[in-house]
């Protein structure tokens, strides 16, 4: 391939981002930089990708064309690179991951007692955080296999794929609280009693309707306010069950309980080990093929 990996990634966040400097810091590398590889690679091509008369390059209309071409190939190398660090079974001394309360596999505790069998020697790290502050864990490092609620838009460096299982969630509050007297409680009763939400969620209108809000980061912790009885919140039901002491009232206004889905994420730029895409495999099978795969 004539054109350079590095020139077509940072064509690509350019694009994404909307400034050469914002994606030279993305993938720390000086401005200067980026803009001889977009510049080389416009040579390449013998195109203008990007309109500079402006104070932001803007893209132009052979730029749009180029750029899902320019995904592609960039998705095939990742594919690529993922194979190659699988068969070379060169397994990670470290696996961190970073978990969404919303998500629990049905198939948990086989899966964890299946992988310490087969990866004895590896540290093995859980975190537990919610949105953006799981892209925040894979795109430093610090983390290098998420699963979060499904999102709108993924960084250009966030590779995603959807799992096979949906969560339930339900609105909740405590026995004592008054809404636990009002079976389906309209929007205007939620939004004048107080919410208990997470600090980065961004649920839908019908949760956010005003009134007095509490956050808190995870979703242990609004289960614990809520038990308290100083509001309402969205929980997963799993969660309700295995950690709640049966001091909550399910409600269940219009559309209530949901389903929703989640996506394993992990960085394009430092990707998995072979311990990790083994993981991720086992998440991504479905439940039958998931089940007898622990089996053997």
């Amino acid at each position: 391939m004539r054109y350079s990996p590095e020139a077509l990634q940072a064509f690509v966040e350019a694009a994404a981002l909307g400034s050469f400097s914002a994606a030279a810091r993305k993938l720390r590398k000086s401005q200067s930089t980026i803009s001889t590889a977009i510049a080389n690679l416009e040579a390449d091509l013998a195109l203008t990708l990007f309109d500079r008369s402006s104070r932001q390059p803007v893209l132009t209309a052979a730029g749009h064309k180029v750029l899902g071409h320019v995904r592609e190939i960039l998705a095939a190398g990742e594919r690529l690179d993922a194979l190659s660090i699988r068969l070379a079974g060169n397994v990670e001394p470290r696996l961190s991951m970073v978990f969404s309360d919303t998500y629990q596999p049905k198939h948990h505790d086989r899966l964890m007692q299946h992988f310490e069998r087969r990866y004895q020697d590896i540290e093995l790290e859980w975190m537990i955080a919610e949105e953006g502050d799981v892209i925040d864990l894979l795109q430093s490092g610090r983390a290098q296999l998420g699963m979060v609620e499904v999102q709108k838009h993924y960084p250009p460096d966030i590779a995603f794929a959807r799992l096979p299982e949906q969560t339930e969630m339900g609105l909740f509050v405590a026995h004592r609280h008054p809404l636990a007297q009002v079976a389906a409680p309209t929007p205007d009763q939620l939004s004048g009693t107080r919410q208990l939400t997470l600090n980065t969620y961004t649920g839908s209108d019908a949760t956010r309707a005003g009134g007095l809000v509490w956050s808190a980061p995870s979703y242990l912790l609004l289960l614990e306010m809520a038990e308290q009885g100083f509001g309402w919140a969205v929980l997963p039901h799993w969660l309700v069950r295995q950690y709640g002491h049966g001091k909550l009232t399910e409600l269940r206004p219009r559309g209530w309980p949901r389903l929703i889905s989640v996506d394993a994420v992990w960085s394009k730029l430092t990707p998995p080990g072979p311990a990790g895409y083994w993981m991720l495999e086992r998440l991504l099978e479905s439940d039958e093929h998931q089940a007898a795969a622990l089996r053997d």
